[in-house]
């Protein structure tokens, strides 16, 4: 991921000067792009990294969701610099300027080498945070590859138009996807039902353990995208032996390991108990 982050940081600043002299808003909006690619690396390299610490008395789950804040950073720069990019080449589309194709397509070539050497730096990773960084760096192989395709029709036909369009397209796919992110994002930091667990299905089959008699004031929700957290009040007969429970919990958590939960907490009642958060 370090070769990556220098990687997308050396060709940033060669794509936006090589935007400004061939005066490309197609190439200048993929370089706001790539600029917002290596902010995701770099924070995707200190925040992984400390989101492995364990818990403490500041966190008692531990660090994982700062990796899911550089995910929340990463979408909020790339929105505000697709918002910029389209305000920016709405303009051109109306009176559309010169452009030196013959520059774009030398980015256009070296944009794909540059990019296709960060994604094969990029290794794959299980949290929300390298899932974006990934998805943000073949966004870019396919911008350039657009880039290129652009060039040429504009090198070959002279469609000036051509330019913004692109930068356009390029910028609204990357709103749509930066979108995508945030809702992932607030929906962990909101603590939502994981959109991949079926909180009624689980329920279901929980209640088939043999034993529990009624669940109740169940919670399910994830820390970083990946490690899922659920909580639950198990009723059981009265006067089961320590034994039976122990059976209990023991199969909830293989069940739950299956669903993709990796954290459960079993609180145990009785038919006989009155629980004050049972109707809650």
């Amino acid at each position: 991921m370090v070769k990556a982050f220098w990687l997308n940081i050396v060709f940033s600043i060669i794509e936006l000067i090589g935007g400004i002299f061939t005066n490309s808003m197609a190439i200048i909006s993929d370089a706001i792009h790539d600029i917002g690619d290596a902010i995701a690396i770099g924070l995707a390299i200190v925040l992984e990294k400390f989101s492995q610490k364990q818990r403490d008395k500041n966190f008692s789950y531990g660090y994982r969701r700062f990796s899911t804040l550089s995910a929340f950073i990463t979408s909020t720069v790339l929105l505000i610099g697709s918002i910029w990019i389209v305000t920016s080449a709405i303009p051109r589309l109306i009176n559309p300027e010169e452009v030196n194709s013959e520059g774009m397509l030398i980015l256009a070539v070296v944009g794909i080498i540059f990019n296709g050497a960060a994604v094969l730096n990029i290794k794959k990773g299980p949290s929300l945070n390298s899932k974006a960084v990934r998805l943000h760096l073949m966004e870019d192989v396919l911008g350039w590859v657009a880039v290129l395709i652009g060039g040429t029709l504009i090198y070959f036909f002279n469609w000036l138009i051509i330019d913004p369009l692109l930068s356009i397209a390029i910028a609204v796919y990357i709103l749509i996807n930066a979108f995508i992110n945030l809702k992932s994002v607030f929906t962990i930091f909101l603590q939502g039902v994981p959109h991949e667990l079926n909180l009624k299905e689980i329920e279901r089959e929980i209640k088939l353990i043999d034993g529990i008699k009624e669940i109740h004031d169940m919670h399910l929700w994830s820390m970083d995208g990946n490690f899922n957290v659920l909580t639950l009040h198990a009723v059981v007969n009265e006067g089961s032996n320590p034994e039976k429970v122990k059976c209990i919990k023991k199969d909830a958590r293989d069940l739950l390991k299956t669903k993709g939960v990796q954290h459960l907490t079993i609180e145990i009642e009785t038919n006989a108990e009155e629980c004050e958060l049972q109707n809650c």
